[in-house]
């Protein structure tokens, strides 16, 4: 008897601990959680939730970046039990002289609207180019940018007190200098200290918000798909790239490495 009781405590503990858990993640009104990652475990990134894409390596995915991503590497992306930990580093592989990580949810976590909360802190130095970011899944509407991209957050390195959203179709696109974008300064380096990036998609509009301040909107014109794809199923992306196109404009300082985004959490809310 004296064992069950002391089973039936510890399970009782069990249970309550689960329940504040849960109870910790305050679904916005209206909303409930479907999916997210606290991080609170160690080593490589959740293979439940996250795969790796590697498959740009060759051709600089695009825009003309200088990183190897790599795939179950631990040097280059792990969780430490409350962060995630996402690496860019000086070394050669691959025929690149910097390696990092993109981790996607493609597959594993696919949505058409909702609302989604990322607590990070970015990289910091002149070179680096973090993002967050969403693609379509399944790419019905036709390659890049005919099927869209949801930027919620990129960084450029020299620019260290900014942050910027960017939605990219195939009517609005960086290519044409038609791209939709905003940038939002809080007056303060954003390297310094964890944000939360967050945007809410309908199938009206999505907006894009710097911790609780609202700064971008992308509305539906309720033309074709050339304006607005944004009605099929996307996943999410976390990278650290080195130079490019953007991120590499004022070329990278090579003494800043290594430098990482530290992730606190991702959640994914659908409307009730």
């Amino acid at each position: 008897m004296k064992n069950i009781t002391g089973f039936l405590i510890a399970l009782s503990f069990l249970i309550a601990s689960c329940e504040n858990e849960k109870k910790e993640i305050a679904a916005p009104k209206g909303y409930e959680l479907v999916w997210h990652d606290e991080f609170d475990y160690e080593g490589l990134p959740d293979s439940a939730k996250w795969s790796y894409d590697t498959e740009g390596n060759d051709h600089g995915w695009g825009n003309n970046e200088l990183q190897f991503y790599t795939e179950k590497d631990n040097e280059n992306a792990f969780a430490d039990g409350d962060y995630l930990h996402i690496v860019a580093k000086k070394e050669q592989k691959g025929g690149k002289d910097y390696t990092s990580a993109r981790l996607i949810t493609k597959n594993k976590g696919d949505w058409k609207y909702g609302r989604f909360e990322i607590k990070a802190k970015v990289p910091e130095g002149r070179g680096i180019w973090p993002a967050i970011w969403m693609l379509p899944t399944d790419w019905e509407y036709g390659g890049w940018p005919a099927s869209g991209e949801i930027d919620i957050m990129e960084h450029v390195g020299y620019n260290p007190d900014s942050v910027f959203a960017s939605a990219h179709t195939e009517a609005y696109n960086h290519v044409k200098g038609t791209n939709k974008t905003e940038g939002i300064a809080p007056g303060k380096k954003i390297y310094d200290s964890f944000n939360e990036y967050v945007l809410e998609w309908d199938e009206d509009e999505y907006r894009v918000y710097f911790n609780d301040k609202h700064y971008f909107t992308f509305e539906n014109e309720d033309k074709t798909y050339e304006e607005w794809p944004f009605d099929k199923r996307f996943h999410l992306l976390l990278n650290v790239a080195v130079g490019g196109n953007w991120g590499g404009q004022k070329g990278v300082d090579d003494t800043i490495f290594p430098q990482e985004m530290v992730v606190d959490y991702v959640r994914v809310f659908k409307k009730k």
